[in-house]
């Protein structure tokens, strides 16, 4: 049977005036199922509050758009109210109690990736309201909200804005990279999730790479459009598609994942199944491909070259592996000495 990556859109599952609830179906995105992911995102509208509430899986949050207020009570300990904005990401434990208040006039909009092996259903996150079922509501007013009014000091250690964090790679022309992992905000260890955001310039690429740690990759675009490729075992293409603003895809254990910018640019922010995530790149300046190849004699080089036809040739190297692995990655990696 063959894996289905192919790139989707979440769907609304309730809402009203105050804002709506949507979230990724592991009927329609079936790794989700296979790799105990979960995905969904809140919108709140001007004054929409999402009461108080509690969920079977841990989350990393993230905030694409918009700004507010989330209140936070972590397992025994004090509720912490934090004022939040777009770019922040926020570590959820299992266990945590959260709700969220939009007071702007543009909408807030708040992105969760998690860890549903301890869920009701594998794929897909269930919420226990503390107030009734789909506690979404508007029109609440400034008064009886100000007990709530964020606190700046409840920030620091609860979440870390990736817009404006030190940044981890950072490519001229390129691209920007920042990892969200345990030295930054170390809660991400009690989630057992790490996370990135990578902005790419206009046609730049995010070269061919894995996660060499036995991890998933779940990608959301936050920001324009592009194009991915996908490769698996025995070098086979198994994705190869156009991605845009709100897809959602998963790359699974060790296969190899490059990106390609359209002239506007893209921008994703994604998790990985561990807190520090290690990654591999086939090419690139700082690729393992480049390293290992640059330590290597011109001869053995000519020889791996030779040897890989001549297996083609005899049929004892599959067609698509020599196809995508030997002439696009490691020609690639050559071209860049």
């Amino acid at each position: 049977m063959e894996l289905d990556l192919t790139p989707k859109l979440a769907k609304k599952l309730y809402g009203g005036d105050g804002g709506a609830y949507y979230a990724w179906c592991p009927n329609e995105l079936p790794m989700l199922r296979e790799g105990n992911i979960g995905a969904a995102k809140l919108v709140l509208e001007k004054n929409g509050f999402a009461m108080p509430r509690y969920s079977d899986s841990a989350k990393v949050a993230y905030v694409l758009q918009g700004s507010g207020v989330a209140g936070i009570v972590l397992p025994e300990k004090e509720e912490k109210v934090l004022p939040i904005k777009k770019g922040d990401a926020i570590a959820l434990p299992f266990g945590v109690v959260t709700w969220w208040y939009n007071k702007e006039d543009t909408e807030l909009v708040v992105l969760f990736l998690g860890d549903t092996s301890k869920a009701h259903k594998s794929g897909s996150f269930t919420d226990f309201f503390l107030t009734g079922s789909n506690g979404i509501f508007t029109g609440f007013s400034t008064e009886f909200l100000q007990d709530a009014r964020a606190q700046k000091e409840h920030y620091n250690g609860m979440a870390l804005n990736c817009e404006e964090a030190p940044l981890d790679v950072d490519i001229k022309d390129g691209g920007k990279v920042v990892v969200l992992n345990t030295k930054n905000l170390p809660l991400v260890g009690e989630v057992g999730l790490g996370a990135d955001l990578v902005r790419l310039n206009g046609k730049a690429m995010c070269s061919p790479g894995f996660s060499c740690d036995s991890a998933l990759q779940v990608t959301y675009i936050v920001r324009g459009s592009g194009r991915v490729q996908v490769v698996g075992v025995d070098g086979k293409r198994v994705l190869e598609t156009t991605i845009k603003a709100g897809n959602l895809f998963i790359v699974p254990r060790f296969f190899v994942v490059s990106k390609i910018a359209d002239p506007d640019g893209m921008d994703w922010f994604s998790i990985i199944t561990t807190p520090n995530p290690v990654f591999t790149h086939l090419a690139g300046r700082t690729s393992v491909g480049r390293h290992c190849l640059q330590k290597c004699s011109r001869h053995l080089l000519v020889f791996l070259q030779m040897l890989s036809r001549s297996l083609a040739q005899r049929g004892r190297l599959r067609r698509s592996f020599f196809h995508h692995q030997t002439n696009e990655v490691w020609q690639f990696s050559l071209l860049l000495f």
